[in-house]
């Protein structure tokens, strides 16, 4: 299902000319931080294969972007594997390339919408089975989802692998103001202005989605939050968001100090 991306679309700058500081500690904790969302993620079963992919904004940068490079799965990531890459297919630094959808999705997205700094994409189960269903996937009916009211936009027009910067450029048009896009048939992506919170998004997203399967699953009518408290829970779990998000993000990191420490590497 995933594929390799070919030849880069601009010139790679040659080495030593105009080249880009990425040493510097913000890069190497945006790194750290983007490599244990992904064994994170893969301890939640929220990947697929060596197929999704997670980029994030250099920190200091508008122009290049980190992500996973192609034919690695989430678990098997660390800090120094990671790519950095700008917006033409070149990789600016790291081994390897990305994967073909992964450009095409994230640099779009990320050139398009400046707001998202951070950009999650998966097919976790749940939630991708909620794009796959009859009407609107999430039904504000528990507490959990209520972190996502008035947040979702669902691009309903699914058109094949993302293998252009036409198809790119079309899933970027779909977001509009929204966090998260339901993808019809495909998948889930969220966008956040920080690691942390995209990952706490993310992480939530699944729950939320996790538990309408299972109400659903029994048959009874799922009924939705009356909408002026929807609306009011929603401003008041937002309010909290940012902190509450980088304690999320602190604590998964300090698991994997103990238990995988080399995702830091």
């Amino acid at each position: 299902m995933a594929h390799a991306l070919g030849a880069p679309a601009g010139e790679r700058i040659p080495d030593g000319l105009n080249q880009p500081d990425l040493a510097g500690p913000e890069v190497r904790r945006a790194k750290e931080d983007l490599a244990a969302c992904f064994r994170m993620a893969a301890r939640h079963g929220l990947e697929e294969g060596i197929c999704n992919h997670f980029s994030a904004m250099v920190p200091g940068y508008d122009d290049l972007f980190l992500v996973n490079p192609y034919g690695y799965a989430f678990a098997e990531l660390t800090a120094s594997k990671l790519l950095v890459c700008d917006f033409h297919g070149n990789v600016v630094s790291g081994e390897g390339q990305p994967e073909a959808t992964a450009f095409y999705i994230h640099a779009r997205l990320h050139q398009r919408i400046p707001r998202a700094r951070v950009a999650f994409h998966t097919h976790m189960p749940y939630a991708t089975a909620l794009s796959m269903t009859e009407g609107d996937p999430l039904i504000f009916a528990g507490q959990t989802s209520l972190k996502f009211y008035g947040r979702t936009a669902f691009d309903r027009n699914y058109n094949g692998l993302a293998l252009d910067s036409a198809e790119g450029d079309r899933i970027a048009d779909s977001v509009g103001e929204a966090d998260i896009v339901f993808m019809k048939n495909h998948g889930v992506m969220v966008l956040a202005p920080t690691i942390a919170e995209a990952w706490d998004d993310l992480y939530y997203l699944e729950r939320a989605a996790e538990v309408q399967v299972l109400a659903l699953s029994t048959g009874r009518s799922v009924l939705p939050v009356a909408s002026a408290i929807a609306e009011a829970a929603s401003r008041q779990m937002r309010e909290g968001d940012p902190e509450s998000a980088r304690l999320h993000l602190a604590s998964i990191r300090r698991r994997l100090d103990r238990e995988e420490p080399d995702y830091a590497e």
